[in-house]
């Protein structure tokens, strides 16, 4: 770290048991102030569970989001309620169980994560755009803002980026599991991707195995799907942030296969 600059590794929708070993074997190898995961598929591929949590948490990850499988583990919701890393959407209704949003602090560093979940195709949920306002107006914090919008609309991803433009230092899409080539660094200092993609089985659709999803398009009958095993990647963005001024100097597509 410079003393006027610090790194923050952002991985997309960690799959799973083969997504989970991915991160503890990449942060084995790289080094970055804060790291922050989309966690909402660790426990076999779909919600998250305590453990799942704890067992990040353990490897080094500072801070979790989540997403519209945030609550299929029915018995993560105390462990929300007293675990401020791991956060679920800040738009979901008054009263729902959970923290939208976190500061973590490491030696002399701080770092807000704010979480957000998207309408388009998704949830009927309170609107985002209002409700990062609300967030922004009311909380205020006093560190660099990251945010995962967790989407399924490439068109609402990108407005988001455009509205939020100069008022937070990065956002981050997730939810498609598919990474896109469009990041960059907006004209006001905020960090952008559209999706940071998935940390798991590239072997897959999307994280689950080939077979079951393609019986179910073809016959249109249920299957049960299980999470992929092989050709396993991290993928993510590396950001470089101004620790003064909260902008964001510099974002990184991370696409890489682990052994």
């Amino acid at each position: 770290m410079q003393n006027d600059r610090f790194t923050v590794l952002f991985l997309g929708d960690v799959i799973g048991k083969p997504g989970r070993k991915a991160v503890g074997r990449y942060l084995e190898e790289t080094r970055a102030d804060f790291v922050v995961i989309n966690g909402e598929n660790l426990a076999g591929g779909i919600g998250i569970t305590t453990r799942t949590a704890v067992e990040m948490l353990s490897l080094g990850v500072d801070a979790i989001t989540t997403g519209n499988h945030v609550w299929k583990k029915k018995e993560v919701v105390p462990f929300l309620m007293e675990e401020k890393r791991v956060v679920r959407p800040l738009n979901y209704p008054r009263g729902t169980p959970g923290f939208g949003y976190t500061v973590v602090r490491k030696n002399d560093l701080s770092l807000c994560v704010a979480n957000i979940e998207g309408r388009i195709f998704m949830n009927s949920l309170d609107c985002p755009f209002r409700a990062m306002e609300e967030f922004l107006e009311m909380e205020r914090p006093d560190a660099p803002i990251i945010v995962d919008f967790h989407a399924e609309a490439t068109s609402e991803k990108i407005a988001m980026g455009w509205y939020l433009d100069g008022k937070v230092t990065a956002l981050m899409g997730t939810h498609t599991h598919v990474q896109t080539a469009d990041d960059r660094v907006l004209p006001r200092g905020t960090g952008y991707i559209t999706d940071a993609g998935m940390t798991g089985p590239a072997d897959s659709v999307i994280g689950m195995d080939k077979r079951g999803v393609l019986e179910r398009f073809y016959t249109q009958m249920p299957q049960k799907f299980e999470v992929g095993k092989d050709d396993i990647e991290v993928q993510g963005v590396l950001l470089t942030i101004d620790r003064n001024g909260h902008r964001c100097l510099d974002i990184k597509r991370v696409k890489e296969k682990v052994a």
